[in-house]
């Protein structure tokens, strides 16, 4: 009875859970596990656990299990890395050796999937610290334009009693770099007008992007289209939209082109739907994700942190606000840019709520 108990106490049990013999071979595993796994019982238990759990990296986890049954000492494993199907995902494991008198001793192993949480942490993260940069980045912008006026006013003043040319080019240089400086302080403080909030078909806006790199590339640079013809509109501002998408795609056409031993450079435009999708959070029911793919040389690693926050850019003569405005916009709608990039393949997917109030 006491057999019966503990295992449909294990069965109920949320997180997966595995018993292995000596051999390293399935004895058991619960419907969580299952889940988990992608198999069911019937065909885990009776064979080798490396056919279900498969741990990416340099790992060899059956000596490490090994040596756990030699040594009867536990261990837990913090975000490994696991080949589920075709899909990888991250799980927290712990490894418990179970040692009965007259029996050979077994391992449990119990599991708890983490992807989710990492997510949400990472997200939040990334939102708190871009708003937070914002503020401080458009109080920064404020008190750079209250000086500019008073500079340029003084500059002008002065070349008009110069009388010699050679004095008044000096002028119109303290004028000309007053200006330059007024209009960086004015996209740091980001767009001034309200966002005219419509019903938006989110591939008129990618198309209309597409036409402005195609004619940027000049055939140099193929544009693919991957669209979901399923998708509903959205409310947003279709201006602001197309702005974000063409601040990415922008970055993606100059890294390819700035890039000569790029073998068949291309940009990816593709949109999804995501159902009981977390941003941050806040779950909703629908979300549009747009992806900007290109197979460019990737970002630096110490980059890709803080791609998002203003003045930070990889070429020598990139101002660094793109992305940083793009993420703004993309924010009134509740929503979230996200980038992961390796050599080769670069992804920025932009993730908007279907259901939403008006943006604020």
């Amino acid at each position: 009875m006491l057999e019966n108990f503990a295992k449909r106490l294990l069965d109920n049990l949320t997180g997966a859970v595995l018993l292995v013999d000596a051999a390293l071979i399935v004895r058991y595993l619960n419907p969580s596990a299952e889940a988990l796994l992608a198999m069911s019982r019937a065909r885990v238990v009776g064979a080798p656990l490396a056919d279900c759990f498969v741990e990416i990296g340099d790992t060899d986890t059956s000596a490490v299990l090994r040596d756990t049954l030699a040594t009867s000492h536990p261990f837990t494993k913090r975000e490994a890395h696991m080949r589920v199907g075709l899909q990888e995902i991250i799980v927290d494991y712990t490894v418990a050796p179970l040692i009965s008198p007259g029996h050979p001793p077994s391992l449990l192993i119990e599991m708890q999937q983490i992807d989710r949480l990492l997510r949400i942490s990472r997200e939040d993260a990334l939102i708190a610290n871009h708003q937070a940069t914002r503020s401080l980045i458009r109080g920064v912008a404020h008190e750079i334009k209250n000086p500019l006026g008073g500079i340029r006013g003084a500059a002008q003043l002065l070349a008009k009693t110069l009388k010699t040319p050679e004095l008044t080019e000096y002028t119109n240089i303290i004028i000309e770099e007053t200006d330059r400086l007024r209009n960086l302080a004015d996209r740091m403080l980001g767009p001034r007008k309200l966002p005219e909030v419509q019903s938006v078909n989110i591939h008129e806006c990618l198309e209309r992007v597409r036409s402005l790199m195609l004619v940027e590339a000049e055939g140099r640079v193929q544009i693919e289209r991957d669209y979901d013809p399923s998708l509903p509109e959205l409310n947003a501002d279709p201006d602001q939209l197309i702005q974000a998408i063409l601040n990415i795609t922008g970055n993606a056409l100059q890294a390819l082109m700035e890039n000569p031993d790029q073998e068949n450079p291309c940009i990816t435009l593709r949109t999804r739907h995501l159902r009981q999708f977390t941003i941050g959070a806040q779950r909703h029911r629908l979300v549009m994700r747009v992806e900007i793919i290109d197979n460019g040389p990737g970002i630096a690693e110490a980059l890709l942190e803080s791609i998002f926050y203003p003045m930070v850019s990889g070429r020598a003569n990139g101002t660094g606000l793109g992305l940083s405005i793009a993420q703004d916009i993309v924010h009134q709608y509740h929503g979230l840019i996200e980038c992961d990039s390796r050599p080769g393949r670069t992804v920025f997917s932009i993730l908007l709520p279907v259901e939403q109030e008006n943006a604020r």
